[in-house]
């Protein structure tokens, strides 16, 4: 595992733990748990950025276009 798989995921564990305990207090503390959700969100981006698109790839086409000569 590189370390830029590893920072991405342990921003997304650290940030949906963080999260999760700000949201289970009695007391709910807003900024931890924006915190959390921000960090939970920059390793998600950060993880999708590698994944290739399927629509980057070249389509092979069944019909081939042919030169015209010039006269």
């Amino acid at each position: 595992m590189n370390i830029s798989r590893a920072i991405n995921f342990i921003c997304i564990v650290v940030g949906g733990l963080i999260a999760f305990y700000a949201n289970a207090e009695q007391e709910k503390n807003t900024y931890l748990l924006i915190g959390g959700i921000v960090l939970l969100v920059f390793g998600v981006y950060r993880t999708s950025r590698n994944i290739p698109s399927k629509f980057d790839k070249e389509e092979e086409s069944f019909i081939k276009t042919e030169k015209e000569d010039e006269v």
